[in-house]
């Protein structure tokens, strides 16, 4: 019997088989598709239209095209070619049943198999003196709104009532200087919180990362866990938090101890050392003065107070990665993932990482042929040649996809962002609404490193809770 079209792998350079989405093939192996649907035992055994290989790259793709319907995408990856008969795609219904049988085991299998930290030695701002910098953080996504998704993730409640879709919660790490988004995991937004899903995330920190994180996550048990792992923290604390000083050190940081309790801080028991760093930034108009920041790095000469505090900064690589997931690469922040129950929520949402990776491993893969710093390239520009060479590539045979994807790689390079003007004026809303309009038309633009503006704070000008304990 003759395979379906969609099964058929490359007998002659014309033949379209299910991993002609070669464009991301590359980050996204076939032996690790394969490996993956083998032990999840999702391995088609009947020869269909769509078997498990190819709807596990449908799947990606699908993610990447949220602005059309499910048949367009199939066309999108399979379109006629010479020699070839142009077949109607699959009825809705049909890619609904295959992506069921599928499920959502393979897609994260594989998602955990092959995101991990890519950046080499060679990448520029991926690293802090030897260590790879990672930060974590959380999101939500809004899913579509059926009664099982609502069972099973809840509509939050908000001031005015509860939301208009459900919504998931979701913790991720990512590798700064890539915006590799990796470790994510997921959960319902009524029964999970971001500190419940960051433990599970923690498991993947380990020894030779620096791992950044704002003040949500500057608490005792959450640092004695990451801590553990091998992994340096470089988090910001709350200005209340009680860090009595026990030795100043000659770059105007301190040590001291974080303790889990006021009992154990009293009696000196189960306290971590860490140093503390406390700056100012008055460059910045009507914003909050007083930054702390608390880090396993005890010794000033691995790490002096003002390099330290300058790298906090880096900890907004992972909101921009989050703005490009759900913004630019989702369609927008009004666009909900379009699964309708809960197993297949999972899928795409594992999708759409997955292609978020895949995305990010090309722009890397064209920042290091150049020797240039992946957040100089533009993510939404790099989409865009990629959307629109993905139907070429699948009708290319495959002699030539080699020097097509040289090509692709050339075009991302075209496109740099520019040189961000660092913040000096207070965050403020641009849009008519019920809340003041900010005036803009005083605003100083200073390009200048954030370094030059950072004033760290003197132990001797510190207030009485940071007083010398004997």
């Amino acid at each position: 019997m003759t395979k379906p079209a969609l099964e058929l792998e490359s007998n002659n350079a014309s033949a379209r088989g299910h991993v002609d989405i070669s464009l991301l093939k590359k980050h996204v192996p076939l032996r690790a598709v394969n490996s993956i649907l083998k032990k999840a035992s999702k391995e088609s055994i009947r020869q269909r239209f769509l078997p498990a290989q190819v709807m596990v790259y449908y799947v990606i793709a699908m993610t990447m095209f949220m602005d059309v319907s499910l048949r367009e995408v199939v066309r999108l990856l399979f379109p006629p070619t010479r020699g070839t008969k142009c077949k109607k795609p699959p009825v809705s219904s049909a890619i609904t049943q295959a992506r069921q049988r599928l499920g959502s085991e393979p897609l994260k299998l594989l998602y955990q198999e092959i995101v991990k930290p890519i950046a080499t030695k060679k990448t520029r701002g991926a690293w802090f003196k030897g260590l790879r910098l990672v930060a974590i953080d959380g999101s939500t996504l809004s899913v579509a709104d059926t009664l099982k998704n609502k069972e099973a993730f809840g509509k939050p409640k908000v001031r005015s009532g509860i939301m208009a879709f459900p919504r998931i919660f979701m913790v991720s790490l990512v590798e700064v200087g890539t915006r590799v988004l990796f470790a994510s995991t997921m959960g319902p937004s009524t029964t999970s919180s971001e500190m419940s899903l960051a433990k599970e995330v923690a498991s993947s920190l380990s020894s030779g990362m620096l791992c950044l994180a704002d003040r949500y996550y500057c608490c005792y048990p959450f640092w004695k866990l990451a801590t553990e792992k091998g992994a340096d923290l470089l988090f910001r604390a709350r200005a209340d938090l009680i860090l009595p000083m026990t030795k100043i050190l000659p770059d105007g940081s301190y040590l001291s101890h974080l303790y889990p309790s006021a009992k154990d801080r009293q009696m000196k028991t189960n306290g971590i050392a860490v140093r503390v760093i406390e700056y100012r930034m008055p460059v910045v108009q009507n914003d909050e003065p007083f930054y702390r920041l608390i880090t396993t790095i005890l010794d000033h000469k691995n790490g002096t107070a003002a390099e330290l505090a300058a790298l906090y900064e880096e900890r907004w690589q992972i909101e921009t990665a989050y703005d490009e997931l759900k913004t630019h690469l989702r369609g927008g922040a009004d666009v909900v993932l379009r699964s309708k129950t809960p197993d297949l929520v999972k899928q795409e949402f594992y999708g759409l990482l997955l292609a978020y990776f895949s995305l990010r491993a090309i722009m890397h893969e064209a920042a290091v042929s150049t020797d240039d710093d992946p957040d100089r390239l533009s993510f939404v520009h790099a989409l865009r040649v990629i959307k629109r060479h993905l139907p070429q590539m699948a009708a290319c045979s495959p002699r030539k996809r080699p020097e097509l994807h040289k090509a692709i790689i050339a075009e991302i390079l075209q496109e740099r962002v520019v040189i961000r003007i660092t913040r000096t004026n207070h965050r403020g809303i641009k849009r008519k609404s019920s809340h003041p309009v900010a005036d803009r038309s005083k605003d100083r633009k200073l390009i200048m490193p954030i370094c030059n503006f950072i004033k760290i704070l003197k132990p001797e000008k510190q207030k009485n809770h940071t007083q010398i304990v004997n």
